[in-house]
């Protein structure tokens, strides 16, 4: 039997999880002498690329001293909540990443507290010692204070701790002793983290997460729990509902290095591959055919914030996509539901839009991003928090978040916070920067994050977390300036723009096409302003000196996905093509506008 430990590796976004990993893999030996050594190897989809985030949870493995050592990569960010809760189930420890610098943060608290609960042995790695202003034994108390107040029992807070810097590829159990290698920390995993123990008895499997292949369907993913799975065997799938479809096992995979393996046989302890099981959903449990005995299933937090998806009805619609359909969109958030744990979708009175429910709105923009670069074109509304009425009392959700910023504009933020229903609970100042900590409604975070970078002149640093569910905060003023309207269809020209530049700021460069009704610019006061900014120069024979000046317009502002959610108001949807993301009215005519507004 070979030797086997099974290790989540959880920290915040950005202190370094997926360098860390990708130098573990090189340990391994995995790839060839010569061969491009990995970047980020783990985060092999563009959109985890392109923003530096871990999204969805992966494994590997590699073998180091005749023992293979299974890595579960986690998302830091808790709008991804759904995928940290349940690939945790698979491990037996975990590395908790922490910054020299920054420390624990509030994300980390939140996968920390999940793996906590489940009774994982934590392995402390204090990341980025080789910063100028680094505290490694600061942070390694931080952390002790943290488990504590996570409630970990003695075991766990008899914690190792590691320093080093992923980047630069040591880590030694002195920070000031660097070492040329990585071997200590994986010493110490053999060391620390238990040997999955082996349990006799019928098989039973609790599904954890899936893989897809166009060739097999649908592959479940998870850790075999007792027994031992074997190639061809007859078995028996445990539905939620309490249901039982008998099934067989066509193929096993174990994890291999950076892929899979097929056996002919898996044990207790290992996390394997299944194909050839049909309908099964995540949570459900693989058993024995005469006496199947289900695990308990898991539980995931329910979403805080839903948004409105609908089909695009725009002027424009179909010039760009190629799934516009209500047919089309229903059956790709169908799809999103069998991996995404922590979705919903809720259809609506109108066969064209549905309510989609997540943890937040980057969880929600990660779904339509993803969807517009496969080439759906949709709309989606205002982002909404979910109220619940708890004892008869109407509550919404509550956020802990956390600012770093200078010292100089800390005034400006905190103002803008308490504005937002925040409560500061601790402020306290690290060499000219101040850490702030407040409880804010959920709706309060919305488009918060643009105003602060504003205000600190982009040096802020913001993170924020699920608390729980509080009475009512009452009203939160939004955005207070109007919207700027194109009047009519056509292409905006340079003339006209600069004729308007006074009445706001825009979000359309000149020769772009407009229609009626799409919002192009911020008004500078309150109220809606329609104009039209197809108008070009009339052709005259007159010339006058200056007339014929170049314009010089202010360069457009151009928003992302998630600001764009954040930015607009109820009466306003964000068209989505996978290439172009404009704002509108929903109601595009003007007169039909001022008659409901009535």
């Amino acid at each position: 039997m070979q030797k086997i430990r099974n290790i989540a590796i959880i920290a915040h976004v950005d202190h370094g999880k997926t360098t860390l990993v990708d130098k573990m893999l090189l340990a391994g030996k995995l790839f060839r002498e010569g061969q491009a050594e990995p970047d980020q190897f783990l985060d092999n989809n563009d959109l985890e690329r392109e923003r530096g985030i871990t999204i969805l949870a992966k494994n590997v493995s590699i073998n180091y001293k005749d023992c293979k050592i299974n890595i579960i990569d986690t998302p830091g960010h808790a709008d991804f909540g759904g995928e940290v809760e349940r690939v945790l189930n698979m491990a037996d420890g975990c590395l908790l990443l922490v910054d020299a610098f920054e420390g624990p943060m509030p994300q980390t608290r939140f996968v920390l507290q999940k793996a906590i609960q489940l009774g994982l042995k934590p392995i402390v790695v204090i990341n980025k010692v080789d910063k100028p202003n680094c505290r490694p034994s600061e942070v390694q108390e931080m952390v002790f204070d943290l488990m504590f107040s996570l409630d970990a029992t003695e075991e766990q807070l008899d914690f190792p701790t590691i320093y080093g810097s992923a980047k630069q590829g040591w880590m030694s159990e002195d920070w000031q002793k660097p070492t040329e290698d990585i071997y200590a920390l994986l010493d110490a995993i053999i060391k620390y983290i238990p040997e999955p123990k082996v349990l006799e008895g019928t098989p039973q499997m609790l599904i954890t997460s899936l893989d897809f292949s166009k060739y097999v369907g649908r592959i479940a993913v998870g850790r075999v729990h007792r027994g031992e799975l074997r190639e061809g065997q007859d078995v028996m799938l445990c539905k939620r509902d309490g249901s039982m479809v008998k099934s067989k096992i066509k193929e096993l995979d174990i994890f291999e290095g950076l892929g899979r393996t097929k056996v002919d046989s898996v044990k207790s302890g290992d996390i394997c591959a299944v194909i050839g099981i049909d309908g099964f959903e995540i949570g459900e449990t693989i058993a024995d055919i005469n006496e199947p005995e289900p695990l308990p299933t898991i539980a995931i937090d329910e979403p805080t914030m839903s948004m409105l998806f609908t089909i695009n009805n725009s002027p424009f619609f179909g010039k760009d996509g190629k799934f516009v359909t209500s047919r089309h969109i229903f059956e790709r958030l169908q799809k999103e539901l069998d991996k995404n744990l922590a979705l919903r979708v809720v259809p609506t009175d109108s066969a064209d839009s549905w309510l989609v429910y997540g943890r937040g709105v980057l969880h929600l923009s990660v779904l339509i991003e993803t969807m517009r670069r496969e080439g759906y074109e949709l709309q989606v509304g205002q982002p909404q928090v979910i109220i619940k009425e708890i004892d008869g009392v109407k509550c919404e959700p509550v956020e802990q978040l956390t600012i770093n910023l200078p010292e100089e504009s800390s005034s400006r933020i905190i103002d803008m916070v308490t504005k937002r229903k925040g409560e500061m609970t601790m402020m306290e100042s690290k060499n000219d920067r101040m850490h702030l900590e407040f409880n804010i409604p959920s709706r309060g975070i919305i488009g918060l994050n643009n105003a602060v970078l504003t205000a600190s002149a982009g040096e802020a640093i913001m993170a924020h977390r699920f608390l729980e569910y509080q009475p009512w905060k009452g009203d939160i003023e939004r955005r207070n300036n109007g919207s700027i309207i194109a009047m009519e269809a056509g292409t905006a020209f340079a003339y006209a723009l600069n004729n308007l530049q006074s009445r706001g700021r825009f979000f359309i460069s000149p020769q772009e096409d407009v229609y009626a009704g799409q919002v192009v610019g911020e008004h500078t006061k309150e109220g809606d302003l329609v104009v039209n900014v197809t108008k070009s120069k009339k052709l005259t024979n007159m010339r006058a000196s200056g007339s014929d000046d170049k314009v010089s317009l202010a360069p457009p502002i151009v928003f992302s996905l998630e600001d764009a959610l954040e930015y607009i108001k109820a009466d306003e949807y964000v068209e989505i093509t996978p290439n172009y993301m404009r704002m509108r009215k929903i109601i595009l005519d003007e007169t039909e506008r001022k008659r409901q507004g009535r």
